[in-house]
């Protein structure tokens, strides 16, 4: 199965679809804690996340929802930031997140970017 290359799947879009600002403005915010909302609805929050090249992506604490699971969600799937309401919308449903692979911070992002790429690639 073929994927999309890493420039499109961990990078963030630019300009960011129906934000208000561009990718300039990503580099000075602080997105921990933000809600995310998947297609049909709010997921869990921001735990942490990364901006470097090559590497951007949210880490999701589905908090009650999957009782406490994290995973990763590459930048390419952020639709709207929205600073006001601290919320981040993805272009991913809550099944879809669901069934992606579990992040877990102890092995840390490296392990899991090639089952994730794997995951998402197609769906991006």
């Amino acid at each position: 199965m073929a994927v999309p290359p890493l420039s499109e799947l961990w990078n963030w879009p630019n300009p960011l679809p129906d934000a208000e600002f561009d990718k300039s403005e990503i580099e000075t915010q602080d997105y921990a804690g933000y809600k995310v909302v998947a297609n049909d609805g709010e997921i869990g929050h921001i735990d942490s996340f990364a901006l470097a090249p090559d590497e951007a992506h949210l880490v999701v604490d589905t908090g009650g929802w999957l009782f406490g699971r994290m995973s990763v969600i590459p930048a390419a799937a952020v639709r709207v930031v929205n600073h006001d309401s601290k919320t981040v919308q993805v272009d991913l449903t809550k099944q879809q997140i669901k069934d992606a692979p579990e992040f877990d911070h102890t092995a840390g992002y490296g392990p899991y970017r090639e089952a994730a790429t794997e995951y998402y690639g197609p769906m991006m």
